[in-house]
């Protein structure tokens, strides 16, 4: 086996991608405005933000496959969710412990990301408990400051026909964007954890494929140019670790040339790994 798809092993990661004129997580309190870090001008991406993307790009690859359904799916409520665990075996309510118990079992059996990412199913007449994933994603960080910049834009139609009737042409608007930002994220994945939910090597396969594929199939104007440019995956030779994660990440440097002022792509950064790794660590590059 592999050993960056194998589930028995304590997986620690690190990604790098950019976008040139997008944005890549608007923040609703900002008015969709790119997220900063308000002391540093560094931009952020939420963990969530990228859970979504990889949740839209399993289910694109795994479509109609069994145990690869989406449970956190737009338009689909969460408590629906739930009922197709009762329904599916036939679950009394009533017995909440012992159906609860089932029920959580079928849904880490059913949903990737429940096996994943873990969830709180505790919503409704029918819960499914509470799962602790095994894979979690940090926030990702500029590696330098970024400009937010608002450009208005013009439409040559309007939304409401009355405005029409009153002789108006066009309407306005505005896009959010970043001139270019390089980010780093971070991810673990425990192997205790794996084995509660029933992780198995084919999930993380399908996992980082779908990693490295998000940003292909989640293309829009607003999110510009967006790509994967590093994916290194730090595994250790046992379930808890041989090594601090931080150690391990510290040896990822990603350094702005000396003589870039203001970063417009991916060859004004230089990136640097320190493959000298402590006794029981391999480190698989998947991207760069």
């Amino acid at each position: 086996m592999t050993i960056h798809l194998d589930p028995a092993r304590k997986h620690d990661f690190a990604f790098l991608f950019d976008v040139r004129d997008g944005n890549p997580n608007g923040d609703p309190d900002a008015g969709g405005m790119p997220r900063t870090d308000p002391e540093t001008g560094q931009g952020l991406v939420t963990d969530v933000a990228i859970k979504r993307k990889i949740r839209n790009m399993v289910a694109l690859m795994q479509e109609g496959v069994a145990g690869y359904d989406i449970y956190v799916e737009s338009g689909v409520a969460l408590n629906a969710q739930h009922e197709r665990a009762y329904a599916a075996l036939d679950l009394d309510p009533k017995q909440r412990r012992k159906s609860e118990a089932e029920a959580q079992q079928w849904m880490c059996q059913t949903f990737f990301d429940v096996r994943m990412f873990g969830a709180v199913m505790t919503t409704g007449n029918k819960p499914c408990g509470r799962v602790q994933g095994p894979l979690q994603l940090t926030f990702s960080r500029s590696i330098s400051p970024v400009l937010p910049q608002e450009h208005g834009i013009t439409r040559m139609t309007q939304t409401r026909q009355e405005d029409i009737d009153k002789g108006e042409s066009t309407e306005m608007g505005s896009k959010h964007l970043v001139p270019y930002g390089l980010y780093l994220g971070y991810g673990h994945f425990s192997a205790p954890l794996a084995r509660r939910t029933g992780v198995q090597s084919q999930d993380l396969e399908v996992f980082w494929r779908a990693l490295t594929l998000m940003f292909d199939h989640d293309r829009a104007s607003s999110r510009g140019e967006m790509a994967l440019r590093g994916l290194y995956v730090f595994s250790h030779d046992d379930a808890f670790g041989r090594a601090p994660v931080h150690q391990l990440f510290e040896r990822i440097q990603v350094e702005l040339k000396p003589d870039v002022l203001a970063p417009r792509s991916f060859n004004d950064y230089v990136v640097s790994i320190d493959n000298d790794l402590p006794d029981g660590v391999t480190l698989t590059r998947l991207v760069g």
